[in-house]
């Protein structure tokens, strides 16, 4: 079992990471991670992810309350944020967030990140919609999320930044690059004319290596209404595919079939 003190190490190196690759300034961004029902570590706020150590670390209960803070640091203002995700999602283990300038880009633009063009986002992220604007430190912000995590890993915030969870601190960091990585081939992909999207044929089919793969986290590939009632799972729906009515007397679709069958899964 890993021990707390490594777990703050391993909070403090993820910080660096995010430092480093420019996701974050100054004092921006923070990281929590879920000990057990009702202890949590994450971040202080008022300092720079680079530069933390181990004791900067601070432990929160399940309402953000402090259970340990050294000297006069304090839990990040945006803690609420962390607690509902952790609230709503009991899968999740950790929670980063962060400000990286392509998808935060997007989010000030107000552009989801819902185009399918590179098999890597499709599979792991499936899209990623845009919580409406909240002010910080406030329950604006958890509020605007909470209606995205049944379905979604990965939140833009608009106007704010990104926002990204799995099950432990690796993996959810893991998502935070991808979806930079993803906002920035989207964005210079448009500036040669225009990405080249994938057909939804195309969509369903990476769809299924992921379930096939059982990989963790909500995605549309598995919580698309369109999915469960036989349909092609959708994808450039904006982020809005959740509140769809799904026709429950739809057969499988044929597309199913088809990319079973391609698959040898049949």
């Amino acid at each position: 079992m890993v021990s707390e003190y490594e777990i703050k190490k391993q909070i403090c190196d993820i910080g660096k990471r995010i430092y480093d690759r420019n996701m974050v300034a100054a004092n921006d961004g923070n990281i929590s991670v879920k000990l057990n029902d009702n202890e949590f570590l994450c971040t202080p706020t008022g300092v720079s992810k680079g530069f933390m150590t181990p004791d900067y670390i601070c432990k929160v209960d399940a309402k953000g309350n402090v259970l340990q803070a050294n000297g006069n640091f304090r839990p990040s203002s945006e803690i609420k944020m962390h607690m509902r995700v952790y609230e709503k999602r009991p899968d999740v283990g950790a929670v980063v967030h962060a400000h990286p300038t392509f998808a935060t880009s997007f989010a000030i633009a107000g552009i989801p990140l819902t185009q399918p063009i590179m098999p890597e986002a499709v599979i792991a992220l499936g899209c990623v919609p845009i919580a409406k604007y909240g002010r910080p430190s406030t329950n604006e912000i958890p509020d605007a999320v909470e209606e995205y995590l049944p379905y979604y890993d990965a939140v833009l915030l608009e106007s704010h930044g990104a926002l990204t969870f799995s099950v432990d601190l690796l993996s959810a960091y893991h998502k935070m690059e991808s979806v930079e990585f993803y906002a920035e081939l989207l964005y210079k992909s448009r500036q040669l004319g225009g990405p080249k999207e994938f057909t939804p044929e195309q969509v369903e089919q990476l769809y299924e290596i992921r379930r096939q793969f059982g990989l963790p986290g909500k995605h549309p590939a598995n919580v698309c209404p369109n999915a469960k009632a036989g349909k092609p799972s959708c994808h450039s729906c904006g982020g809005n595919c959740h509140g769809a009515s799904a026709d429950t007397d739809a057969v499988v679709a044929e597309i199913t079939r088809k990319v079973m069958e391609q698959l040898n899964l049949r």
